[in-house]
Formats: structure tokens, sequence, C-alpha cells
């Protein structure tokens, strides 16, 4: 990375791999609103260079050690007529840049509003790009593959629908950005540590192919509000000729603050199941009744009106969930729509829509917390705010002590629709603090977040291990509002994943969603093979097996693997990688000899060839093989699948084809002599 100052005094930067351009000089600075632009004018006061090395262990991830590498330089600007000082300080690791903006504390700049920053990112040529619309609200959108000059052409189709969202410009991209240059070079953009700011959206000069910082506005079009002493999040830009660089990288972790919980024993990863695709299907309902088109909590008698049948959250139903977690060895159980409101919960702008503590008179909250508790089963609570975050905060101590009254270790979290106060965004300064507030309060109640809804993450889970999981991107649930692409699982881990896990609750096994509700014609567009890879592919603590509990028993062979995968992880290896196409990756679990590969497949039926010399040397173990039958289909023929068991060594190697939005996935375990005797080796 090279610094400089223009001949006006615009700071300046470029990147550089293996002596070729990958960001031309891009200018930097922030543009703020009723005083001079930190743009120019600068002279450079000082400036310091340092290394950097050591090793941290996380409270949990895909590894069990991670190493903390760079050379920092520290650039201490000041501006020539203003005498405002502003530092931006570089971090330069094997696979990428950090850089971020500090503002110091001095006389002549305390408190400031961003109007704009203007980081920009100059791209050497026109890229292929991985791309979803930039919007102030919503990531819940399937990828795009283009090059960068048709981003605005293709934008208009690029836009789903969804019950929050807003588009600033038909250039307008989100990160975390996936390209691929016309020579094998694989960069990324993100950020890195998100506090007390807006999200970066890019913007893309497709005449000069400059991307360009565009923050998410605030009710009245202001971008943030400092003060000083302060910091921007990191930029990073990841760059490798090897796509598995990029899914490997801890960068973004490594440029958040350690871990600031003391602690951390209750913070534990969790497999569970739920009462909520049976919903998101619509073969259920959240609400308990039909008649009510108006609630108003405290008010309403639920007593007085004609239960619906088909409301899910009633307390025999649950406990049928129970006895599978129970009996299949799953951690916990999520169930939505217990609580009081789900009549008028969305699209009303209605401040006082939940109280997150007065079940419906199905759900006895007390009986259900007894039976879990016999049952060595957690129970997983559900938050839903539409969006009405006042109103979630008035309420947030009460509700985490709710659940530590009827031991409810975690809680999902959801914010559909429009966000309360009126005019303000998901990914505005004011929602990130809340959501961060959120994660900081269920801390000192001992309780693990996994939000929907809230901003992408950006690496925090390092500072506070207790956001175990984030939705923040088109998950499962799109499967049953018409269907995801085939290649999206082999997409997110490049963007999403970059800042941190996601609950993408897979393990969908009925792919027809018609067969759970005759007026949703939905496809699931995926394979068997490809929902159980989904477990080691896309990393996250939380896993959740998210069908109904009928339909895993009519594939047990299938479901073993799900009961089988681990959740936290002593080492990673990615073994194939390539955006949009295929990735596999196999981990060892924690504790244990136990490894796990998955790999998922695009939209060509592709041979994937792997070898297994991450095993320990002179070990055998049984490796249980999951892949998609020779005539599987994720459209035509998705419940296709063939389980085989074989003996392999740290020698073995594997040609396994995986079909279109298909895959496969191994557990590898050490076995005794007499259970391989049989077992061809591979």
């Amino acid at each position: 990375m090279n610094f400089s100052l223009q001949e006006d005094g615009t700071p300046v930067y470029n990147l550089t791999f293996k002596g070729n351009d990958v960001v031309k000089t891009s200018k930097l600075g922030l543009q703020l609103k009723e005083e001079e632009d930190l743009l120019a004018n600068f002279s450079v006061e000082s400036t310091e260079e340092s290394s950097f090395d050591n090793t941290w262990t996380p409270v949990w991830g895909e590894s069990k050690e991670i190493r903390n590498h760079y050379n920092e330089l520290e650039v201490n600007l000041v501006q020539k007529e203003t005498g405002r000082k502003l530092i931006v300080r570089f971090r330069l690791f094997n696979e990428g840049l950090g850089f971020r903006y500090e503002f110091p504390e001095q006389k002549d700049l305390v408190y400031f509003v961003i109007e704009e920053e203007r980081t920009q990112f100059a791209m050497t040529g026109d890229h292929t790009a991985f791309w979803i619309p930039g919007d102030y609200d919503s990531q819940e959108y399937d990828y795009t593959e283009s090059k960068l000059s048709e981003i605005r052409e293709k934008f208009d189709g690029a836009v789903q629908p969804n019950a929050s969202q807003e588009q600033f410009s038909k250039t307008g991209v989100q990160t975390s950005l996936m390209m691929k240059t016309e020579d094998g070079i694989y960069i990324n953009l993100h950020e890195a540590a998100l506090v007390d700011y807006s999200l970066m959206n890019l913007n893309l000069d497709d005449e000069n192919m400059i991307f360009e910082s565009w923050l998410t506005p605030d009710a009245v079009e202001n971008k943030g509000y400092l003060q000083t002493p302060a910091v921007s999040p990191w930029r990073t830009i990841m760059v490798s000729d090897d796509a598995r660089d990029i899914l490997a990288s801890n960068m973004n972790l490594n440029l958040n603050e350690p871990n600031k919980i003391e602690n951390t024993s209750w913070i534990k990863p969790v497999k569970y199941i739920g009462v909520w695709w049976e919903m998101i299907t619509g073969k259920s309902s959240w609400a308990y009744t039909d008649e009510l088109a108006s609630i108003k909590l405290g008010e309403t008698d639920y007593s007085k009106t004609e239960p619906n049948g088909k409301h899910a959250a009633n307390t025999e139903h649950v406990k049928e969930y129970i006895d599978f977690a129970a009996e299949h060895g799953f951690d916990a159980v999520l169930v939505e729509g217990w609580n009081q409101g789900w009549e008028d919960w969305f699209g009303q702008s209605k401040d006082y829509v939940f109280d997150f503590v007065t079940p419906y008179p199905d759900f006895d909250v007390e009986g259900i917390h007894e039976y879990a508790k016999s049952k060595g089963v957690k129970m997983m609570m559900h938050h839903e705010t539409s969006g009405a975050i006042r109103n979630y905060e008035r309420h947030l101590d009460t509700a985490y002590q709710f659940m530590n009254k009827y031991d409810y270790p975690a809680v999902k979290s959801g914010y559909v629709g429009n966000i309360i106060p009126r005019g303000e965004h998901h990914y505005g300064q004011w929602a990130i603090n809340h959501y961060l507030f959120a994660v900081k309060k269920a801390a000192d109640y001992k309780v693990m977040v996994n939000a929907h809804e809230a901003v992408r993450p950006t690496g925090l889970r390092r500072t506070y291990p207790n956001l175990i999981g984030n939705e923040s991107a088109r998950g499962t649930e799109f499967q049953a509002f018409g269907g995801s692409k085939p290649n999206h699982v082999t997409i997110l881990p490049f963007t999403r994943l970059i800042g941190g896990p996601m609950d993408y609750t897979p393990g969908i096994f009925e792919m027809d969603i018609s067969k759970l509700n005759p007026d949703n014609d939905s496809h699931v567009n995926s394979t068997i093979a490809n929902q159980l890879a989904l477990y080691v592919t896309m990393y996250s603590p939380l896993q959740m097996a998210a069908d109904l509990p009928e339909n895993y028993m009519k594939f047990p062979d299938a479901f073993q693997f799900i009961k089988d995968v681990a959740l936290d992880w002593d080492e990673s290896k990615y073994l194939e990688a390539e955006p949009g196409d295929y990735i596999t990756v196999a981990r060892k679990e924690k504790g244990s000899s136990n490894w796990f590969v998955g790999n998922v497949n695009g939209n060509e039926a592709r041979t994937s060839k792997i070898e297994f010399d991450f095993l320990e040397k002179g070990k055998n173990y049984v490796a249980t093989v999951y892949s998609d039958a020779p005539d599987a289909h994720y459209k035509t023929n998705p419940q296709a699948y063939e389980i085989k068991k074989y003996r392999v060594n740290s020698k073995s190697k594997l040609s396994q084809k995986s079909v279109p939005g298909g895959g496969y996935a191994i557990s590898i375990m050490e076995a005794e002599k007499s259970e391989m005797k049989d077992l061809k080796k591979l």
C-alpha cells in the first residue's frame, strides 16, 4: 500500500498485489455539513510505522486459534488553514488492507455532522462482480453476477420486493462485494467494526470504474453524528489469486476489538429445531385468531375470541417439538408466534406492537418451561419488534428478565418492516447503535442474540461473542417465497459471511412447498445433499434443522448427518472454491478427531476432487459420504441421494459428482478395525 498527498493536499492511496495494481490511486476524506470538508488542504504532520503479530483464542469459531499479523502505517494529517487534525490508519495483512479515519480530540473539531464519506476504491478494469442492490433497509436479495459496466442495466431486475427497502442509485451495491478480474485476481470490499456510524454502501462511477462510499442517511438525510475523539469503521480490501484465501481470512475479525465479556462460560453453540417453517410456508399461522383486525395490548381479551385452529405456538404442539429435540439430541426449540399481538403486527406503523412477555391463551409458558427442563432441552426465545425499536428498548430489561426466569439462553430478534421512529433506516447510525445496545444489554443477562433483519455483521462477534448469529441476507425462508437461485449458497460465504456467521436455517428435505400448503407453489432450489453440506459450508455456531420433524422421519439416514455434524471447530480447510460455482470445506470438530466436509455446487454439474491430507497421518477413519444420486437435480429430482461408507486415511482421495444445485456432505470418524473390515478403501 502506498499513501501520498496530491498537489491540493488530498490524501490518496493505492494497493498493489504481486507487483500489479489492484486499487488505483483513490481519494480519502469526508464531506462535512456546515463546516469545511475534510477532503483537501492537508499536510503530513508525521507518520509512524509498526508491526503486530499475536495469536488469540475465540470463544467459538472456525478454528481454535487466530493469528493477527499486520504492518501498520499511521498518517497524522493537519489541515493547513483550519488546523484540524485527521489520522488515517492503515493495516496491511497477507490477504489485504484495512484502513480507517481517526478524529483525535482537538479544540477545532469537537461535534460534527457527516454529509458524506468520500472514500474511493478505484478498480483497474471492468471486473466481474457478485452484487446485490445498494439499499438502506434490506440485504434480502439474490445475487447478480455481471460485469461492473452492466450493473446499471441490470439494477432494476436485481431488486426483489421486500417488507422494507430503499435504493439510492442505479449503480449502488452493498458490501461485502466480491469481484474477480480478467486475470484471475479476487477482490473483496467490505467494512469491519461498524460501531456508532452508518453502514457503508458503494456507489459506482461506471465510466471510470471507481467505487465511492455511500453512507446510510437518517430521517433528515444526515449520514452521521460524531464527537471527537472518534473513529470510523475499517474499510477493508481483500485480494488474492486464490478464492480460498478470501474464505479462510480472519482479517475482518482481527480489525475488531478483543472480547469485552469476561465470563463467557454461558456462551455456547446451539443446534436447534423450531416452530417456524410451518408458518413460513403458510401451513400454520403466528396469529391466534382471525377475528380481530386491531389489537391493543392489555385491552384485547383473547378469551372472547375464536381460535383460528392454525396457531402453531400451542402447548401441545410445542411439546411434540421438545420430544423430537430430546430424542434426536438437539439443544433447543425455537417457537415463534407465542406472544400476543400477531394479528396486526405488520405494516401498521405501530409503536406499541409487542410486550415480549404476554403469551397467547394456548401457550403455557410455565408448563413448557418445566416440560423442556425435564427433557434436557432449552427453549429459544423469539422477539419480533416489527421495526419498533423504541418500543423494544423500553421492554428489553423486562424481556431479558423473563427469559432468565424461564431459562431461555438465546433470543432470535427480528426487525421486519419499516423502522420506527419513522424515516429512520435499518442501516443508519441510530439503528446500528440500537442493535449493539441490545447485544450489550443481553450480555448483562447472559443472553445470546441472533438478530434477523438487523445490519449485516462486521466482525463484532469477536468483541461481543454473545452475538452468535445474524440473518441480514436472503435466507432459506425465501425458498418458500418463490425460491432463491440454486447457486446462492456458493456466493454467500464470499459476501455476507465475510463479516460473521449467518442463521441461514438449512436442512429442508421437502422441496415441494405445496405439500405443506396447497396454496404455495414455491420450490426449494436445492438437493437434500446440498442441504446437508450447508451445515459445513455456511459456518455458524447456531444451526437450525429447519424442516418439519415428519419430513426428517421420511429420510432418517440423511437426517443422521444433521444430528452428527459439529457446531464448533478446531480447524477449517478450504479445499475448493470459486464464487458462484462451488465451495468445498473440511472442518475438524472442536476437541475431537472427527472431521466434516461439505460441498455446495452451483448451476452446472461438476466433479469435485479432494484429498484427505488434512487427516492425521497413520490413522484410519470411516467416511460416510452423503451425495447426490446420479439422476438428482435441484428442480426435477431433489430428494435423490446416496450414502456410501469408505475406509480413509491421510492419503485418500475422492472424486465425487455434484449435480446442479447439489453437493455432498461427509462425516469422517475414527473407528475400530472391526467397523472397517468390509469397507472399500478410498
